[in-house]
């Protein structure tokens, strides 16, 4: 008589088969392949901003339907540059609605002299923790009357949004750095404003394009800039440019630019970078993002 071993065998193979398959399910989607590899978790792991005038023209159209596309991008917050033509208060709940965060938020400098309540019960009302100008009116060249003049302003605007629980920011625009002394009017804007009340929230392109490495202006400046706009231009684009402007079509997708991204988001991190935005200003913003969004998540330093 036969020995009935190997049929045994052959049936505890099939058995074990079997539960493996059915205890090892695809994934459901492609996006949960993506999301579970390795490239998905690079040392970038700060939480990923935008800056809502990437999709202006979407907002224009839908601004709804543009903040549940930001969501779908991957961005956990955001900061806004105006407000749709709706109130502080529907713009806060619909942004909640699509489960993102304001957490700053640019005014203009008119806005900043002669709104500053306006600005203030705004905020309140979206809950953002910064407040901040990304353009300090001036004719001609940046000079350092005019750099005088904002370290006065933005101490003033920083004491006034301090005393209502809010911190004052400005956002380099890559007009100041033209020399002064060691440094440039940025170096002399930064070092006489009040820390206490002043803070920065560096554009990398701004900072890049001026000719300014943002990595030593960071480490000259320690624990002054506490936001950045992640920004680049185009390989091959020369540098030096004080205008504050670049064409779209010479902006970059993160990763594909200039800047050298992992040195620059290392030393942020070192030094206390609260909060990250990517601002698009490209040809293609909504084609762009996505793009280094997924650059930034896979990144190593």
């Amino acid at each position: 008589m036969k020995s009935a071993l190997p049929l045994l065998l052959f049936a505890f193979l099939f058995a074990a088969c079997a539960d493996s398959e059915t205890t090892t399910p695809e994934p459901e989607s492609a996006a949960d392949a993506v999301a579970a590899t390795p490239a998905e978790m690079g040392d970038f792991d700060a939480e990923l901003g935008v800056q809502l005038w990437s999709f202006r023209e979407q907002a224009q159209a839908d601004p709804l339907a543009m903040l549940q596309m930001v969501h779908d991008m991957g961005f956990t917050h955001v900061e806004t540059a105006g407000l749709y033509n709706m109130s502080a208060d529907s713009l806060a709940l619909a942004i909640d609605n699509t489960g993102l965060d304001v957490t700053s938020m640019h005014v203009s400098y008119d806005d900043m002299t002669n709104n500053v309540e306006t600005v203030i019960a705004n905020a309140k009302a979206m809950g953002v923790e910064y407040v901040g100008i990304a353009w300090y009116p001036h004719e001609g060249d940046f000079t350092e009357e005019t750099a005088r003049q904002a370290i006065a302003d933005f101490n003033a605007f920083g004491q006034t949004l301090n005393e209502a629980g809010l911190k004052f920011f400005y956002h380099n625009h890559g007009y100041e750095p033209r020399p002064y002394g060691d440094g440039t009017l940025l170096d002399l804007i930064i070092d006489e404003t009040d820390p206490e009340l002043v803070t920065f929230e560096m554009d990398v392109l701004w900072t890049w394009l001026p000719n300014v490495d943002p990595v030593a202006l960071i480490q000259r400046h320690p624990g002054r800039f506490k936001l950045m706009h992640i920004k680049d231009m185009q390989p091959g684009i020369e540098r030096g440019s004080l205008s504050g402007g670049l064409p779209s079509e010479q902006k970059s997708v993160i990763g594909e630019g200039q800047v050298d991204w992992p040195t620059l988001l290392r030393v942020a991190e070192e030094d206390g970078f609260e909060h990250y935005y990517l601002e698009d200003e490209s040809t293609d913003p909504v084609g762009n993002a996505p793009k280094s969004v997924s650059y930034l998540k896979s990144l190593t330093y």
